[in-house]
């Protein structure tokens, strides 16, 4: 089978396609014929770096992927077998054309939601689903999203303006700009722009659920999906009482530089990554396609590159040129 191979850190340049064996099914597992396979931006650290929990090099990048179930390793699972899924991989594996993973993994994808989408929302959706619950949004907040047109934050968008809050977006350039007010935002700014924190708080307007130095044109809650100066100017424009929830950044630009004391005096409450274990993962998942089979969710997908062309989804994305989720072709 086809497989794309990290052997050494390194530019996108690093990762190549190689005729690989076909992973066995062991007991308890299942073996996928991977249809497509999801890019996250912590594999894209992870190849640069090795910043990211995955097994050291040599080894197949790749933790999300959707497809078929071919074969079972065992008798009682073979319900799954001829079934459209998504799965996590375990951390590797998933840049190929078959992978095996446990059967606890394997989520069935609903009718009405394509395998690309499903992909799409697999790690995005449930992260989207356990940052609005730690952010507590509820009716009338006015609600930052960064990265606003990224595959969390274009869902952030979505599923903020149906829990009936005010959504200023933010993102890098005014397509992407564009991108998250078609999804739905109330207002949409360039963070690119100097004085974008000025036009967010225009933006918000009135009073929302929070109270003190935000008052009006303040934010109750900001969804940082940016990280160092972006997001430290956007704790700012919390009013006192608000929540922050920090859900991603480059490793350029780190955690924001927030001080504890200073959150601690405005009531402010700053939570730094979601993590969940994985039942609940699963769950969230599962509540994410439920959504999109229903239409209230629509994952963006930005672009979709074969296998060979891995180097080039990594480029990309880190470049950030291209909207929503990437995804390769397998």
């Amino acid at each position: 089978m086809r497989a794309v191979w990290l052997r050494e850190f390194g530019s996108p340049a690093v990762l190549h396609v190689e005729d690989t064996a076909e992973p066995t099914v062991a007991s308890g597992q299942a073996l996928i014929g991977v249809e497509f396979a999801g890019i996250t931006w912590i594999e894209t650290s992870f190849r640069a770096s090795g910043f990211g929990p995955f097994p050291a090099p040599p080894m197949i990048p790749g933790n999300g992927v959707g497809g078929t179930v071919l074969a079972v390793g065992d008798d009682a699972d073979r319900h799954w077998v001829g079934r459209r899924v998504v799965a996590g991989t375990g951390g590797s594996g998933g840049y190929a054309e078959r992978v095996a993973v446990g059967t606890g993994s394997l989520i069935g994808v609903p009718d009405g939601v394509a395998t690309d989408e499903a992909v799409a929302l697999l790690a995005d959706g449930r992260t989207a689903l356990m940052i609005m619950a730690a952010a507590d949004v509820r009716p009338g907040d006015r609600v930052l999203v960064e990265a606003a047109a990224g595959g969390v934050g274009s869902l952030l968008v979505q599923l903020a303006v149906a829990a009936g809050a005010r959504v200023v977006a933010a993102a890098g350039g005014a397509y992407k700009a564009g991108v998250a007010r078609d999804l739905g935002a109330h207002a949409a700014v360039d963070y690119r722009e100097v004085g974008w924190a000025d036009e967010v708080r225009a933006a918000a307007g009135g009073v929302g659920s929070g109270d003190g130095v935000g008052g009006v044109g303040g934010v109750d809650v900001v969804l940082d999906g940016v990280g160092g100066d972006i997001a430290t100017t956007a704790f700012d424009l919390l009013a006192d009482g608000g929540r922050m929830i920090s859900f991603g950044f480059s490793a350029a630009a780190g955690w924001p530089d927030i001080s504890d004391e200073v959150a601690a005096r405005r009531g402010i409450r700053v939570q730094r990554g979601v993590f969940g274990p994985p039942d609940e993962q699963i769950r969230r998942t599962t509540e994410a396609l439920a959504l999109a089979a229903s239409g209230g969710l629509r994952p963006v997908i930005g672009q979709w590159l074969p296998l060979e062309r891995a180097a080039e989804a990594h480029a990309a994305m880190e470049a950030r040129s291209v909207v929503g989720k990437t995804v390769l072709t397998v």
